[in-house]
């Protein structure tokens, strides 16, 4: 694998905006990868814009690989001036870099390192970092149709590959009252924001185990000498089983008010269901097997609470391996950086486990 050429293309997407809520630069983004991967692959993909969020897939033959991963990130325009990209003592930075636009470079050449990429579908997303509302259909339809997805998302520590992932669910959870003055009658209003911190206090006990509840946004009020009529609650839920995922979908679904004048709505509810350990376990054989065969250090699993597009495709059963992509760290932070003299042998690792499976090797 030439270094050299997987810096210049990172660099270049690095260099290309692409925060999740501004369409127009994920669109702009899209363009640069679509390129990125002509040059790479010597075929232009299907672009598709769904709800204005703009995602890219190239299919080779009919597909039995799919190869996942976004160009979308968490970092609003003009990050880029604050972080710029930067290459110091082998140590790539910039917005995005880790997360995940060095594993689209290391995508691309893994592919382009084939003798022939016929077999695979390659998707890349624009609405990963928001819960992929647009593309989750285009992950699942392909995915059923699959022997193996690779996601290209970032390694855990030390370079783990991601084997599992918990599935993730969001609610908004709105109070109704009643107004009234704060100083000359409150008696006669029914607060929402008392009858919130109650809901809270519920919402904290339906945890358990390595389930988590954690509300998170608060809201409420509109004056300080008024009882609020109104008041919300945004809440994170993570679970490692489907299991968990419902029983707690359940439980608050059948929150009840205590403040008499008051009711609940509750909104939202599972986004991605959970990516179980059965679902990489044959993957991360195979990677280990290649992996000594390459004389890489031992490859680790690891478990982790965040939720990628591997959830959607390990949910439809398919065999998912996730954490294929760089190894570095500071997801989502001012020191996301990547180790780069890691990416050339973890690209051949891909190209490896992409022609086991397309030739039969993986045992499958």
């Amino acid at each position: 694998m030439n270094l050299g050429h997987m810096l210049e293309d990172l660099e270049e997407l690095v260099g290309c905006e692409s925060f999740s809520a501004d369409h127009e630069a994920v669109a702009r983004s899209a363009a640069v990868v679509a390129e990125q991967g002509f040059r790479r692959l010597g075929a232009r993909p299907e672009t598709i814009v769904i709800d204005g969020v703009t995602h890219l897939r190239w299919t080779f033959g009919t597909p039995r690989v799919l190869i996942l991963g976004h160009h979308d990130t968490v970092w609003p325009i003009g990050t880029l001036e604050r972080i710029p990209w930067s290459l110091t003592d082998g140590i790539a930075r910039g917005p995005g870099v880790f997360d995940m636009k060095a594993g689209l470079v290391q995508a691309f050449h893994a592919l382009a390192a084939l003798p022939s990429p016929d077999g695979v579908c390659v998707l890349v997303t624009g609405d990963e970092e928001v819960g992929s509302p647009s593309s989750r259909a285009l992950i699942e339809e392909t995915a059923r149709e699959c022997a193996a997805t690779f996601v290209l998302e970032a390694s855990g520590e030390g370079g783990a590959l991601k084997t599992a992932r918990k599935g993730t669910s969001n609610y908004e959870i709105t109070v109704y009252g009643k107004a009234a003055h704060a100083g000359l009658e409150p008696e006669k209003g029914a607060n929402a924001g008392i009858e919130l911190a109650h809901q809270i206090l519920a919402l904290s006990t339906l945890g358990q185990g390595t389930t988590t509840v954690t509300p998170t946004v608060l809201s409420g009020g509109v004056t300080v000498n008024t009882v609020p009529a109104l008041a919300k609650v945004s809440v994170d839920v993570r679970s490692a089983s489907i299991a968990e995922q419902t029983r707690v979908d359940e439980l608050v679904r059948a929150l009840t008010p205590r403040i008499p004048g008051t009711r609940l709505q509750v909104d939202g509810g599972p986004n991605r269901p959970p990516m179980e350990e059965a679902a990489a376990a044959e993957l991360f054989e195979l990677a280990c097997r290649i992996a000594k065969d390459l004389d890489m250090e031992p490859l680790r699993a690891v478990s982790v609470g965040g939720a990628s597009d591997g959830n959607f495709s390990a949910g439809v059963g398919c065999p998912t391996l996730d954490g294929l992509g760089a190894l570095g760290g500071g997801a989502h932070a001012p020191h996301e950086h990547v180790v780069v003299s890691e990416m050339p042998i973890r690209t051949e690792l891909l190209t490896e486990l992409v022609a086991s499976v397309l030739t039969g090797k993986d045992g499958r």
